[in-house]
């Protein structure tokens, strides 16, 4: 579908790209990874076509096209949310505009004339058109993505401009799926998800027609979506097989082997070294010494990448608290006429870690808010323990830093005792190295801007942390770094994140937030999925065992139906999902194998040899059979898929 042949780009001096080549094909699902820096974005935007290499080719097959995603920095304004959405479909508007100008042209003429006869067979034609574009789905498939995304019916005809920068990244995202393109590229498309977006995007992606590549620092999200990794490092692109957990595997074997390649290369440059010193001034060896330094200067000497130290921070010790650290009893807050919550408790005890998980807008940064003192509300008691000091990060709090000050005096203005002895490392941890520490806040990047508020949090002494989104802008490098200091940390804290990965390891319960309520869950997050997959939903409750003090909404049986039935579809689903996804990689081997087979066959040579020929020909006829059966029975079983989730919608509607 799109290949890339020894393409080479640099800026200045810096070579960023040498001699890269891949093939991106139609299904693909492409995690591209690499170390900031390395040039992943760049390498989205030669396939985009908004940046030319130097050298090498970029070909793609016709009538393929590409869509593009970026981290941040999308805006729209002026139209309703559907109307935004509906712009996706522009050449089918457009159709329907000249129906509309042939139909409105035929109310003008006489049906005996040669001209309406004219019109009418245009109008016939666009209307063929518009029937195979299937634009009479159009509000169907614009519903379906926005409610996927966390949209509700009434924020339809909302201005788009009264949607925050979150939601602004969501509708640039739904415009996308709705385009289509026969390759998506999405540059960390889950900053801005919450969890039920994010498994509603997971599930589209893996039914997507079309390829998809992905930069992300969610190691979950990749090991979901993905089945092959590109790797950037040193200007060269290395491919592997499999999702991220695959990757990290099998880089660890080629670093050993590559190790091992490196330390005889190296044995083999001494030695000759050696022979050329030993006998350069001696006659008989000229010839050879001069053999000898052609090959070292003709010789391809193998790279290492620069290994990453490993980099531990700790937190300043926890003082010692009571056993409470914090109770919330019916707490009530409003937003002007707008009712968030009412009643709402909850107790926070020391040594607690508490992930806050829900839709966006539910109100977890408001309650993260209230926890840390620094958000009013409206009714209810909000009770500190003894000796409690709270430690607060927000995105936020990135615009609230001195500007006037550089990177490391930012830290140090905070770090006490040990800590303070250790603050370049700190920084180096969160891509702050070399001279980068003396960059002053004002010419910073929003990402860096956040990056250095979480380093200043980290270092200020508390025994309850509270933490909204600290992810967002973190490579998976400082992830590691805050999630082990968070692991040896001996607080309490509350952490508001959809990263799967950065909880699972670190909290001890979850707290879900919906429709006005709270309900707590024992565990980790993926524990909290599987409940809440497996179980009908009960009415709200709290973490702790307290009630939130809210009625029961209407509707509770059919919710409790709704439950059964998403039960019943996922266990039928499960096992066909499950065969799916084994027949997808028997075809991704297969149609590996295919290739590999008809390169051979392509080989001048190989028909030097009639035995070999008819040998290789005869197994690439029974692979292409096996490839077709391969293929229907994929076909038949997404079928059965569809069908199945047609039967359950149409349940529900009922």
């Amino acid at each position: 579908m799109i290949s890339c042949v020894n393409i080479a780009l640099a800026f200045g001096d810096r070579a960023l790209f040498e001699d890269v080549s891949f093939h991106i094909g139609p299904r693909d699902r492409i995690g591209l990874v690499g170390s900031n820096g390395a040039g992943k974005t760049t390498l989205l935007n030669v396939l985009l076509g908004e940046t030319i290499p130097d050298s090498g080719q970029v070909t793609r097959a016709r009538f393929v096209t590409v869509g593009y995603l970026p981290q941040e920095g999308m805006s729209v304004a002026g139209r309703t949310l559907y109307r935004e959405a509906e712009s996706a479909f522009g050449s089918t508007l457009e159709l329907e505009e000249r129906l509309e100008q042939a139909h409105r042209r035929m109310e003008t003429l006489d049906e005996t004339s040669e001209e309406f006869q004219e019109v009418l067979q245009i109008y016939g034609e666009l209307q063929h058109r518009l029937e195979v574009s299937d634009a009479f789905q159009r509000k169907t498939a614009i519903e379906k993505v926005l409610a996927g995304l966390g949209f509700r019916e009434t924020d339809l005809l909302r201005p788009t401009e009264e949607f925050s920068g979150g939601w602004q990244m969501r509708i640039a995202l739904a415009k996308l799926l709705l385009t289509e393109p026969s390759l998506l590229l999405l540059d960390e498309p889950t900053n801005h998800l919450d969890l039920d977006s994010l498994q509603w995007l997971e599930e589209y992606i893996r039914s997507y027609e079309g390829a998809v590549m992905i930069v992300s620092h969610d190691r979950r999200f990749l090991d979901n979506m993905t089945s092959r990794i590109f790797e950037l490092s040193l200007g060269r692109l290395s491919e592997y097989t499999g999702n991220f957990t695959a990757y990290v595997g099998q880089k660890e074997a080629r670093k050993d082997q590559m190790l091992s390649a490196y330390r005889n290369q190296q044995q083999q440059i001494k030695q000759t070294e050696r022979f050329i010193e030993r006998f350069r001034y001696k006659a008989t060896k000229a010839r050879q010494v001069q053999s000898r330094i052609k090959s070292l200067e003709k010789l391809d000497r193998i790279q290492l990448e620069n290994e990453e130290g490993e980099i531990r921070f700790a937190f300043p010790p926890a003082p010692h608290c009571g056993r409470s650290v914090m109770e919330l009893r019916d707490i009530e807050k409003r937003y002007g006429s707008t009712l968030l919550f009412r009643g709402l408790g909850l107790d926070i005890e020391r040594g607690d870690r508490i992930a806050f998980v829900g839709v966006n807008g539910a109100g977890k940064s408001t309650l993260a808010r209230i926890i840390a003192g620094l958000e009013p509300f409206d009714g209810g008691e909000r009770r500190v323990g003894q000796n409690v000091t709270i430690a607060y990060f927000a995105q936020h709090q990135a615009e609230e830093l001195d500007a006037s000050s550089d990177v490391l005096q930012t830290v140090e203005s905070v770090a006490v005792g040990e800590s303070r002895r250790h603050l370049r490392t700190l920084l180096g941890s969160f891509l702050f190295s070399g001279d980068d520490v003396f960059k002053q806040v004002r010419v910073l990047s929003g990402g860096e801007k956040s990056r250095l508020a979480l380093a200043k949090m980290l270092l200020t002494p508390s025994n309850l942390i509270v933490l909204d989104e600290p992810t967002n802008h973190l490579d998976m490098r400082s992830k590691r770094v805050l999630q082990q200091a968070l692991l040896e940390y001996g607080g309490s804290c509350v952490i508001v994140s959809h990263d799967r990965d950065f909880l699972d390891p670190l909290v001890t319960s979850v707290v879900e937030f919906r429709e006005g309520s709270i309900r707590g869950y024992p565990g980790n997050v993926s524990d909290f999925l599987e409940a809440r997959d497996r179980e009908a939903d009960s009415g709200p409750r709290v973490a702790g065992g307290g009630t939130s003090g809210i009625p029961a909404p209407a509707g509770r049986e059919r919710k409790r139906l709704e439950a059964e039935e998403r039960q019943r579809r996922y266990e039928k689903t499960k096992p066909i999902k499950e065969e799916i996804a084994r027949l997808e990689k028997a075809i991704e081997d297969k149609e590996r194998l295919k290739a590999d087979l008809e390169r051979s066959l392509a080989d001048p040579a190989l028909y030097q040899d009639g035995e070999q020929v008819r040998r290789v020909t005869a197994q690439y006829r029974e692979l292409q059979e096996k490839l077709n059966a391969d293929y229907f029975r994929w076909n038949t079983l997404d079928r059965e898929l569809e069908r199945i989730n047609e039967v359950s919608r149409g349940t529900q509607t009922s």
